[in-house]
């Protein structure tokens, strides 16, 4: 089965931050979970260069928009491999195959009569590089997401005809009901969709930092719809003189922060109809990282408070796993959630250090000390540990395939704490001083070996680096789910384990 998971592509306008961050570590769990069931797989991830936003930018600073989105595109090219993320492809919407593509299929769009030539009038968001409805503006007229007071704009543009697909929209949420998750969201986009629809800008007359409209060169595409493009146009360029569309679209998750929900669950499937492209599996949506104070109250980030979670200074000190794991165990994934300093090391020394290194480390000190390293040949595992273990691998592929890869990582995380009580109940060290219990203190590690072992298979997508760390430790590198399950591949020697998570100097 081909998977396709996309993030959204980022603004060039500001460095990455912790949101970022967290979008592309859930988007490579997906990934490489799946790639471990032995599926065809490609992650994509980006960055926007055009628009609005990006012209303001460069110009308070004295530069040219390709010169900022050059400049800037680098430090998002990093965060993935900072990250320990293992995207496919990365894009950059200055890219000219890209342009040509997003010309290519606006025009069609044009062919296929969805393009009409207009006057639009209403309140724009620069930041946002968005025109608001009546329905969306707080306070007067503030933007609700930026909290800045919209300006008015009058432009003679060419508009999307955004109206004539009400009713094929009505009926793709009516007839793929998990076609926008978490469901709330999706009841947010429908009831938007249920208010009415209206013809859109399909581009700008007053920009020039953009992609040029082919039958109207004095126009540029309004940067959503160039943006939007990306997760078709790179399929046809991203390996060198292979075209990848046809294999790899339509996109299983299209992974997205919840302020954008109406781009890609309106405005998105709406254009690849009127293209006449499929839309989407899924549409996923993940809330806002809020942060704590010490009273536990959450407020958004900001950098004006100093309250901003540093994604790199984390890595630096504990390394990426490290972030990967908190992320995704602190905030339920689809909800919003808040993330603190405390909360971070709080995490890392019960959880990381304690409940998964410690067992590991200790499991495998235990075989070394009592059994010379090597595991005794045709030992089982504890059946009864084993039926507990065994039908974590099921629970997890299904929270996965659901959109719910903190649900995934709480269903591994229940056998890592059994496994902890099983060392506990069995107390191997006390085993170890009676000859007449050499048996049993050889399966009691046989069990512990295996069920690390199948324990870490399953963390890989979440913490990798420690994981293969731990694997190359038991002689048994390969992250296949075929050996998810206790005792699916004997481990025969051990060697030493240095402290996945050490404590932080």
């Amino acid at each position: 089965m081909s998977r396709y998971v996309t993030t959204p592509i980022f603004y060039v306008n500001a460095a990455p931050h912790l949101g970022h961050a967290y979008t592309v570590i859930a988007s490579d769990v997906f990934a490489r979970h799946w790639r471990q069931r032995g599926e065809d797989v490609f992650f994509l991830t980006g960055t926007d260069e055009h628009g609005e936003p990006v012209a303001l930018a460069a110009e308070k600073l004295g530069m040219t928009p390709k010169a900022l989105a050059d400049q800037n595109a680098v430090h998002f090219q990093t965060l993935g491999p900072r990250l320990g993320a293992s995207e496919d492809f990365f894009i950059r919407t200055s890219d000219p195959r890209h342009v040509e593509r997003v010309q290519e299929i606006l025009t069609r769009v044009k062919d296929n009569g969805f393009v009409a030539e207009g006057t639009y009038e209403g309140w724009y968001c620069p930041r946002c590089a968005d025109f608001k409805t009546e329905s969306e503006i707080v306070d007067g007229n503030r933007c609700p997401i930026h909290k800045i007071e919209l300006t008015r704009e009058q432009e003679q543009n060419w508009f999307f005809k955004l109206s004539e697909f009400e009713d094929r929209l009505k009926a793709l949420f009516d007839g793929q009901p998990d076609f926008v998750l978490p469901q709330r969201f999706a009841n947010e986009a429908r009831a938007f969709i249920d208010r009415g629809l209206h013809d859109v800008s399909l581009s700008r007359s007053k920009l020039t930092w953009g992609v040029p409209v082919p039958w109207d060169p004095e126009q540029v595409f309004y940067v959503w719809w160039d943006a939007l493009l990306n997760y078709v146009t790179a399929l046809s360029f991203a390996r060198e003189g292979e075209d990848l569309t046809d294999r790899f679209w339509p996109a299983t998750f299209q992974v997205i922060g919840k302020d954008i929900l109406k781009f890609h669950a309106i405005y998105w499937p709406a254009l690849l109809m009127a293209a006449g492209l499929e839309v989407p599996r899924h549409i996923l949506i993940h809330g806002f990282l809020l942060m704590k104070d010490a009273s536990g109250e959450e407020t958004k980030m900001s950098k004006s408070l100093g309250n901003v979670l540093d994604p790199f200074e984390i890595i630096d000190q504990y390394g990426s796993d490290a972030l990967r794991f908190y992320l995704l165990r602190e905030v339920s994934f689809g909800q919003d959630g808040g993330v603190s300093v405390d909360g971070f090391v709080t995490r890392y020394e019960s959880e990381l250090a304690n409940e998964f290194g410690n067992l590991a480390s200790r499991s495998i000190a235990m075989v070394r000390r009592y059994l010379g390293g090597e595991l005794p040949a045709g030992v089982a595992a504890d059946p009864a540990i084993t039926a507990e273990l065994d039908p974590i691998a099921a629970t997890v592929a299904e929270h996965i395939d659901a959109g719910a890869p903190s649900a995934a990582l709480d269903a591994v995380w229940q056998g890592v704490r059994r496994l902890n009580r099983y060392v506990e109940e069995s107390a191997p060290w006390t085993l170890s001083k009676d000859d007449a219990k050499r048996a049993e203190l050889e399966t009691v590690l046989v069990t512990l070996i295996a069920g690390v072992r199948s324990t870490a298979v399953l963390l890989h997508p979440f913490i990798p680096v420690a994981v293969e760390k731990l694997l190359a430790a038991l002689g048994t590198p390969d992250v296949s789910l075929d050996g998810a399950t206790v005792g699916a591949v004997p481990v025969s020697a051990v060697e030493e384990l240095a402290p996945l998570f050490p404590k932080a100097s």
